[in-house]
């Protein structure tokens, strides 16, 4: 039987990002993806006009009442964009709901460069609640440093915020975008940090892609999801993902495109 995700994050009718950005890999990958969308967007929030709703959290919890009926437990939750903080309460009431063993957060909050991107409160809640309730959790650098308190510029930094997110009860951090002191300008890294000590690190190329795609960390969260339920190990879980992302963003540079070329990576997901 194959394992089961929910989903929940934003959907975007054009481009690649949220559900959007997590589904097709996931399922390529060989699992039932069950997705649910806490909006519903023209288009990311990238390209800085958009049509479209925040759904509400009454109706995220109806959508998952009604998922209950017929499936009652999940390998794993994935959460990404919330659209707004009450959706964060029906998001962990789902993790007990289903008896889900694994919540996996991504917490979207805002990147480098941008800042802060998402409703006031999310920021605080994600901080206070969901992170805390995760065993793994995917912030973007930015993220990270919001999260901790701290300025992450080196491999030690990381470790030491890293390490105060695993006081919290989080089993794995991992830093899906990863710019340190030393690093060169055409690479780009991603820091796994797990509970028992361990630290890995990986380092691939960074393409010019101006503006980057945006979506690449819902990927990343996803992939890593799929690769530990598997049974991978935490540093070839992050070795594998690494690579793949690497080649749909090699994919996407080629093609001179925005938005990411998941379609064009299917095969990558499949190994």
């Amino acid at each position: 039987m194959r394992q089961k995700i929910l989903s929940i994050q934003s959907h975007v009718a054009y481009g690649y990002v949220g559900n959007r950005a997590a589904v097709f890999p996931l399922q390529c990958m060989g699992y039932d993806v069950i997705a649910v969308n806490t909006v519903q967007f023209s288009n990311h929030t990238g390209y800085g006009a958009w049509t479209g709703e925040v759904c509400s959290a009454e109706h995220i919890h109806d959508v998952l009442k009604g998922i209950h009926a017929h499936v009652e437990t999940v390998d794993a939750v994935l959460s990404g964009y919330m659209g707004d903080a009450e959706i964060g309460e029906a998001i962990l009431d789902a993790v007990n709901m289903f008896n889900a063993p694994v919540y996996c957060c991504d917490p979207v909050m805002g990147d480098v460069g941008r800042d802060f991107f998402v409703r006031p409160g999310i920021p605080e809640y994600m901080k206070d609640r969901a992170v805390p309730s995760a065993k793994i959790i995917t912030p973007n650098q930015f993220e990270l440093n919001y999260l901790t308190g701290k300025d992450v510029r080196s491999v030690e930094h990381a470790k030491e915020a890293c390490q105060s997110l695993h006081d919290q009860g989080v089993e794995m951090v991992l830093v899906t975008s990863f710019e340190y002191e030393g690093l060169a300008e055409d690479q780009i890294a991603m820091f796994l940090s797990h509970a028992d000590g361990g630290n890995y690190i990986t380092i691939t190329q960074k393409y010019p892609l101006d503006p980057a795609p945006n979506g690449a960390g819902d990927m990343v969260a996803a992939l890593f999801l799929g690769h530990y339920l598997a049974g991978t190990k935490p540093q070839q879980a992050l070795e594998a993902t690494a690579q793949q992302t690497e080649y749909v963003f090699g994919l996407t540079h080629k093609a001179s495109q925005r938005e990411l070329d998941l379609i064009g990576g299917k095969s990558v997901f499949q190994k």
